[in-house]
């Protein structure tokens, strides 16, 4: 336990430490991959450069520090960082490397007022919350292989299939190179990739795309124009190549509710609910599915969609395309907006929202839930990357 002492330093220089807290961590990620260069496999180089890691960073920092007396207001964020951990294989030998790193960090940025003193009781309050994750990942990883077909670490798989669903996304089909049973996982969860390319292992984080019971995982990747894996996936990997998947993670999953479910999608946000659909709709749940992509030519698992369609009649499909082709047939045009999702929603707004998609989507969305009257413990999302603010900076909604 975190002694008063401690507290009473951490809680004395959070005034310091807060306005520098992105200097801190801009600070720490670069000195880190320099002591430690064998821990960039664990990091997005993408939101290293877009800055996005150092701000989530930052922020998961000083939201720990302002609640040491009530970790208890933490336990979302907790459980996300968990499940992110866990999915990427994070072990308790990796702590001691962050501690010392971000240590050296605050003590370089804050500079005199960093004291001996300061530095102790900081790390301190680092070990503590070390001490809580590692816990809890603990636990996954128990949890995980105890499961039938379950394992902990990275288990070897194999690609058998590879299919295009839309100019931009592709879907890859894994199945064990053991021949063993596979975990049943919950719908909405993601699985980390290890690969090695040109002699370096990156790890990246992929929604499952396919319903759970099935003899494979599918990953349902978009080609980004700088992606490193994105674009292996799609012109380098070949039927027959092996990769390593950690067991599914994650807490964007579907709730067993009979209220009306609502998966409202931008772009490769589609992934995760494409896993969730066919086991709602079993349920005989009222679903509304609605999807936002540039035009045809980007709207991935469309065939599926419409067969899904035809099948239940509890199923009611939306299609917006911004930019729709001559030849489109779609429900709107133009981009997700209040008044779109007013109209489109169910008029009882006692309804589980499910929605994921580009970020400026998604802060469209989170922030015109509550204007809709939807409730906020029945409104669901997550992000791809590091979870920001959705509430901060002007919103420009496109897809």
């Amino acid at each position: 336990m975190l002694s008063q002492k401690a507290k009473d330093i951490v809680n004395a220089t959070l005034p310091v430490v807060k306005p520098n807290s992105v200097a801190i961590t801009s600070v720490f990620y670069p000195l880190m991959f320099e002591r430690y260069p064998e821990v960039k496999a664990y990091f997005n180089e993408a939101h290293q450069l877009e800055g996005s890691q150092r701000k989530a960073l930052a922020n998961a920092v000083i939201a720990y520090a302002e609640n040491l007396d009530r970790l208890e207001a933490l336990g979302d964020a907790v459980s996300l960082i968990v499940q992110k951990h866990a999915s990427l294989n994070i072990l308790p030998e990796h702590y001691p490397i962050v501690g010392e790193c971000l240590l050296a960090a605050i003590r370089e940025v804050l500079g005199e007022p960093a004291t001996d003193e300061v530095i102790a009781a900081w790390g301190e309050a680092y070990q503590q919350l070390a001490d809580i994750l590692i816990a809890a990942e603990e636990s996954v990883y128990k949890q995980h292989e105890t499961l039938p077909g379950g394992w902990r670490g990275e288990r070897e798989f194999v690609l058998v299939r590879k299919q295009v669903e839309s100019d931009v996304i592709t879907s890859f089909y894994f199945e064990p190179v053991d021949g063993g049973e596979l975990a049943v996982f919950e719908p909405g969860q993601y699985t980390a990739i290890t690969l090695t390319i040109a002699d370096k292992t990156v790890r990246r984080n992929y929604s499952l795309s396919n319903s759970p019971g099935e003899d494979f995982y599918r990953l349902s990747v978009k080609r980004e124009v700088d992606g490193l894996v994105s674009n292996y996936l799609h012109d380098d990997l070949i039927v027959g190549d092996i990769v390593k998947l950690t067991q599914p993670c994650g807490d964007f999953t579907l709730s067993s509710s009979q209220k009306p479910l609502v998966l409202l999608t931008g772009g490769v946000g589609i992934t995760p609910t494409i896993s969730m659909l066919l086991p709602a709709l079993q349920t005989g749940r009222d679903v509304h599915f609605i999807h936002a992509a540039i035009n045809s030519r980007h709207h991935a698992f469309k065939s599926w969609l419409e067969y899904l369609a035809s099948e239940f009649t509890n199923l009611k499909l939306t299609t917006i395309y911004s930019e729709p082709l001559a030849k489109d047939n779609c429900d709107l045009t133009g981009f997700i907006d209040q008044q779109k999702l007013d109209q489109l929603l169910p008029e009882a707004r006692d309804l589980d929202l499910y929605f994921l998609g580009p970020k400026p989507f998604m802060k469209l969305v989170y922030n015109a839930a509550p204007d809709l009257g939807i409730p906020a413990e029945q409104t669901h999302f997550e992000f791809f990357g590091p979870l920001e603010d959705l509430s901060e900076e002007e919103l420009v909604a496109e897809v």
